[in-house]
């Protein structure tokens, strides 16, 4: 990409990127003057920012065109919630993509004026986080354009409705964070690149570098077992030790890497009462947790740390320790169950600890700390965005004038120091302000046990391709477990196949939650010949075009150079490529002869 003075737009790539106004909290500022070189675009505000100068400054780098957003001379006493720079002429885009925050929100490649496919605003095409890639109607490969910088504020993206007039808002969200008149959004990268793919890949390999904490970038792939998608809540001490031993009996049958047992959500009984334990485990937590040790395992523990429960006793003997509605000071409920369902526990309403409050801090420390003398190598921490969801204009915690991703980095921070170099996957999680702080992560949401559906087999496969970039670059990915059982879901056995496979190459986190001695022969084969897989390098070349007839390309890299690639027709009519026919939902295994993987193919 190059920037043109003249015209104050960036080119490249077939794209443009121009009229360029300064973004304060959300609309344009009024403009007394403008001053554009070829390192700058300077202006001079107006208005109730009169005397103000906001500038964007422009400069090569190592992976492209560094840009820096700056405002200086504002009154120390004038509060901003965000800053940035808006485009409000974006030419020659065909397609872009809509990037969420969080595991559970969504990646996705949409066209300019798209209409939303739920009424779900969190998962609007109008809005994404940390970065975007711009695909061009003319020519191949990508604008890739993003954020760097992720440990102090959340970054977000909103593209317009109007595909005559295309734009796009970039902006820091500041949350009110006290200055001293000179404030500075994160910075950004702009580049273009051959592959959309590769672009990407660079982007994550700048996050990397920029990052405060190296990425944990583990030796070997994650492999385990999980309570959750097979008992779910409905979890005791007998039916943990019998899938226990069934897990054991198959690893050591097929001689394969299983190394995680993991209790998933279900065993305390509210949320926040994380030291509390039902009675199905009358022994307690400690000494199951040395019984999967002694089994072999990595003894794994779920827990949800920014979440309090209503009837939970947390709540009732602290009060205080939860965040409240800024309007009225009510406890803010960023979850509801007022109807026949209530989950699996009593709480009507779940609201987000305030870890800014010293003794929900201790209490916290003391949780984790615990767990981890028990033994508990593996600890799945869900629904973090409860700490992050919420900026000033909402919410009032305990500490005020901190940015809602500093409020975030603080749990995050001391869950590291209280499990030293335990293993952590994040779950329902920020996926780039937990960069050098978490093991894995999860890139989409619960997989279910239907092909579509808001919890479903449809939308992992969307975000797997579209994050799959940061996959061993910034942290290990996670597609959520595989299905192999032949009951209680509504898969076909072409559905239940091709599934293993996407997510079993994909090369990041691979854990089931099946019962291990009742898989038919084929399946336990399958999943045995997955779990001898070493750590993939995974890629998808047509991640921006698969769209169009639904077979997803994939091709995974072993560490001795071997590779397999695997043709996925995602869709329920026959399709194709080159001489290779597909049925609907089938996959085929192109691999040489002798390959491990070869004797899969029927």
């Amino acid at each position: 990409m190059e920037f043109d003075a003249a015209r104050a737009a960036f080119h490249g790539r077939g794209l443009t990127l121009g009229g360029i106004e300064p973004l304060i909290d959300g609309a344009s500022p009024p403009v007394a003057s403008r001053t554009v070189t070829e390192g700058q675009i300077a202006w001079r505000l107006a208005g109730a920012f009169g005397g103000a100068r906001m500038t964007l400054g422009i400069a090569p780098g190592a992976h492209g065109l560094e840009l820096t957003v700056t405002l200086a001379g504002l009154s120390p006493d004038h509060p901003v919630d965000s800053l940035g720079v808006r485009f409000l002429a974006v030419e020659g885009v065909e397609r872009y993509l809509r990037n969420g925050y969080q595991s559970w929100d969504g990646s996705y490649f949409a066209a300019p004026g798209e209409p939303a496919a739920d009424d779900n605003p969190a998962r609007s095409p109008r809005l994404g986080f940390a970065f975007t890639a711009l695909l061009p109607r003319d020519g191949a490969g990508a604008v890739v354009l993003g954020f760097t910088r992720h440990e102090h504020f959340q970054s977000r993206l909103r593209f317009s409705a109007d595909p005559a007039r295309f734009s796009l808002d970039v902006e820091t969200l500041w949350d009110r964070v006290p200055h001293q008149g000179r404030l500075a959004a994160e910075p950004l990268l702009l580049f273009g690149h051959d592959e959309v793919e590769g672009g990407l890949r660079d982007w994550s390999r700048a996050v990397a570098a920029a990052s405060p904490l190296s990425p944990r970038r583990l030796e070997r792939r994650l492999t385990g077992w999980c309570s959750w998608y097979n008992l779910y809540a409905a979890i005791d001490e007998p039916s943990i030790l019998e899938h226990l031993a069934a897990a054991a009996a198959f690893r050591d049958r097929h001689q394969v890497p299983l190394d995680v047992f993991l209790i998933d959500d279900g065993f305390t009984p509210e949320m926040g009462d994380w030291l509390d334990v039902k009675p199905q485990f009358p022994r307690g937590m400690a000494p199951l947790v040395r019984d999967i040790a002694q089994a072999g395992f990595v003894p794994g523990l779920w827990i949800a740390p920014f979440m309090v429960g209503n009837r939970s006793r947390l709540f009732r003997e602290h009060p205080d320790w939860v965040v409240r509605e800024r309007a009225g000071g009510e406890p803010l409920a960023h979850m509801k169950f007022y109807g026949e369902f209530r989950w699996h526990k009593r709480s009507e309403e779940y609201y987000p600890l305030d870890i800014t409050h010293p003794d929900a801090e201790a209490y916290i420390r003391t949780v984790f700390r615990t767990w981890r003398s028990w033994g508990c190598g593996y600890f799945k921490t869900d629904f973090m965005l409860f700490g992050a969801e919420y900026g000033p204009d909402r919410a009032v915690w305990r500490e005020e004038g901190l940015s809602r991703i500093a409020i975030w980095r603080r749990m995050a921070e001391l869950i590291r120091e209280e499990i030293g170099d335990a293993l952590w996957l994040g779950c329902g999680c920020p996926l780039w302000a937990s960069v050098g702080l978490v093991d894995a992560m999860r890139i989409g949401r619960d997989v279910g046990v239907s092909w579509r559906g808001d919890y479903s087999a449809e939308s992992l496969l969307r975000d797997q391709v579209t994050r799959n970039h940061a996959s061993g670059i910034l942290w290990q990915a996670d597609p959520d477990c595989v299905l192999l059982r032949d009951r209680f879901h509504e898969l076909s056995d072409e559905q239940v196949r091709s599934l293993a496979l996407f997510a079993g190459l994909a090369g990041g986190v691979l854990m089931t939650s099946d019962k291990l001695d009742e898989l038919r022969p084929d399946r336990a084969e399958l999943l045995a010949a997955l779990l001898r897989e070493p750590r993939l390098a995974c890629e998808f070349p047509e991640m921006a075009t698969h769209h169009r007839d639904g077979v997803i390309v994939q091709r995974s890299a072993r560490p001795d150079g071997s590779s397999v690639t695997n043709l996925f027709n995602s869709r329920g009519k026959p399709a194709g490529r080159g001489a290779t026919d597909l049925a609907p939902y089938a996959s085929r295994l192109l691999a040489e002869p002798g390959d491990p993987l070869a004797r899969l193919e029927p």
